[in-house]
């Protein structure tokens, strides 16, 4: 039988460069700044990093707006720079992905510029996605934008409107051009060919849209309740915008042509109609792997949401999935769920059992806690901007690293970018190091047990029914079968079963818990794993 490949159980470590150190006191982090702390990263235990983009952006959606696919941000340093990164994590056996944004550019991209000034008759005319306005001048249909309105922009240069699923300035690549299509494809070769060990696809739902550009459904008075109504572009289903279910066979050819390149790995973030648009394709069908929005945007510690995520993956046997609880676009774990190191410890311990490819961002091994005192002057988010004060933006979990207790905490000599957090203070990498209780301490035990345990890296996953607050799994490969219960509550719990009689505790644990015959007591928000007899 031949060996998994490397990035089925992985643990993928997300550096939002631009926080993460800065190397030259500019007040912005960079690849050199990626480098001088990739001892930190190799101590943690991980596998890979996935830097977010890296490329020449004006930053209208902080590098998620492209201009220039084959360079390096000024900001972030030189192409020399990222090649230096890439050998020498692979020298400390770290696999190296970048962010790639190919649904939409930039609208500085020469190919966006190439497509407005030619006109319809122009070479690249259709690359990006054109319409002619309604006859009263207004948008083309109802499609409506993530950041807030109309999902597209009247260019008087063509007389035309072009759409964007994200801000103006981020017009949609058309994917049912050929050239468009062929031109984005190359862009993966080219960083395959420099060594980099693949990549994570931005909104891997949207590449393709409707021809036909037919107006997306509203969603029903009954799911409006369900939602938290910040975003004017949740009061429709995007099923015509987006999401298509032509996306499926794109996505294989994607993986294909990274696949053509051994030993390499491509992953899609889908955040809408998942299941529709390939989010659940197994590897041999869509790409690699795919995380989705669900845990991403629960916010209770309810056994029930991860009990139901589980049952949903199990209706797709082939696929392997990416397990995310935070990123750079979504409220830090702790907070998220209830704030405080307990909880810290607890979701660490949960998402490094889980069963797929784990994505662990930057100082979610910390434990750090939303950023929550940012004022709105401080802000550098669009949609933090946009839905003041009813949501605040991203900018939250993108404050900077803090590395010491020292001035800026460490990440930078100038004026850091955005401000640095002042619920992060008395928790940086510095002093959590020295401190053998530390969440930092945790963290690096829960990654080695993990690398030690093929079950809890590569098992399968069979949900116990538990009482209520009470989450327990058991993660089995061959012989080796490993039990993970967690109380949920701020109160003591007691999880009994037959099968924990005999069973081996295993270090390490969060908060307190004995086992006594077939019974686990827990104290609150505490987790633990047993080898199974």
């Amino acid at each position: 039988m031949s060996a998994a490949p490397w990035w089925k159980g992985a643990v993928v470590y997300h550096v939002y460069v631009r926080s993460f150190f800065d190397s030259d006191g500019d007040g912005h982090g960079d690849l050199p700044g990626v480098l001088a702390k990739l001892d930190y990263i190799e101590s943690l235990g991980v596998d890979a990093i996935w830097l977010s983009p890296v490329h020449p952006s004006p930053n209208r959606d902080w590098g998620y707006d492209i201009s220039d696919y084959g360079g390096v941000h000024p900001d972030y340093g030189t192409p020399h720079d990222l090649a230096a990164l890439v050998d020498a994590a692979h020298a400390r056996g770290l696999k190296v992905l970048l962010d790639e944004v190919l649904s939409h550019t930039s609208d500085e991209h020469p190919w966006f510029e190439a497509s407005r000034d030619g006109g319809p008759d122009g070479p690249k005319a259709d690359w990006y996605v054109w319409a002619d306005p309604a006859p009263d001048g207004t948008a083309p249909n109802n499609w409506l934008s993530v950041f807030g309105g109309p999902a597209w922009a009247y260019q008087p240069a063509r007389r035309q409107h072009y759409h964007h699923k994200f801000l103006r300035q981020q017009p949609k690549l058309n994917w049912r051009n050929a050239g468009a299509k062929a031109a984005a494809l190359d862009v993966l070769d080219y960083w395959l060919e420099k060594g980099v060990d693949g990549f994570r696809l931005d909104v891997a739902g949207t590449f393709l849209h409707d021809d036909a550009l037919t107006d997306n459904p509203a969603v029903s008075p009954a799911e409006r309740t369900r939602h938290h109504w910040a975003h004017a572009s949740e009061m429709q289903r995007h099923l015509h915008d987006s999401n298509l279910p032509e996306n499926i066979p794109l996505l294989g050819e994607i993986r294909r042509r990274v696949d053509a390149y051994p030993d390499r790995f491509v992953f899609g973030e889908f955040s809408e109609e998942e299941e529709r648009c390939g989010a659940y394709c197994s590897p041999q069908e869509g790409l690699h792997s795919a995380y989705t929005f669900v845990l991403l945007r629960a916010r209770k510690l309810l056994p029930a949401i991860f009990h139901d995520h589980y049952e949903t993956l199990g209706r797709f046997p082939g696929h392997w999935p990416c397990i995310s609880f935070c990123n750079h676009d979504i409220p830090r774990t702790a907070t998220r769920f209830g704030g405080g190191e307990a909880i810290a410890r607890l979701m660490l311990a949960l998402l490094l059992s889980l069963k797929g490819t784990v994505l662990l961002y930057q100082g979610e091994e910390l434990g750090l806690p939303e950023a929550e005192s940012l004022t709105r002057q401080e802000l550098r988010d669009p949609v933090g901007d946009l839905y003041w004060p009813i949501a605040k933006g991203r900018d939250g979990s993108r404050t900077p690293m803090p590395w010491t207790d020292g001035p800026n905490m460490g990440f930078s000599n100038g004026k850091p970018w955005l401000p640095l957090a002042v619920e992060h203070v008395g928790l940086s990498a510095a002093a959590q190091a020295a401190d053998p209780a530390s969440v930092l301490a945790f963290s690096r035990a829960l990654l080695a047990l993990r690398r030690a345990t093929p079950a809890l890296a590569v098992g399968e996953l069979e949900m116990i029914t538990a009482p209520e607050p009470l989450l327990a799994f058991i993660r089995r490969d061959g012989e080796e079968a490993i039990a993970c219960v967690f109380n949920m509550s701020p109160a003591p719990a007691v999880f009994g079963d037959e099968r924990l009689a005999g069973a081996q505790l295993l270090e390490p644990g969060a908060g307190e818990a004995r086992l006594d015959g077939a019974a686990l007591h827990l104290e609150a928000h505490a987790a633990r794993f047993l080898r199974l007899a």
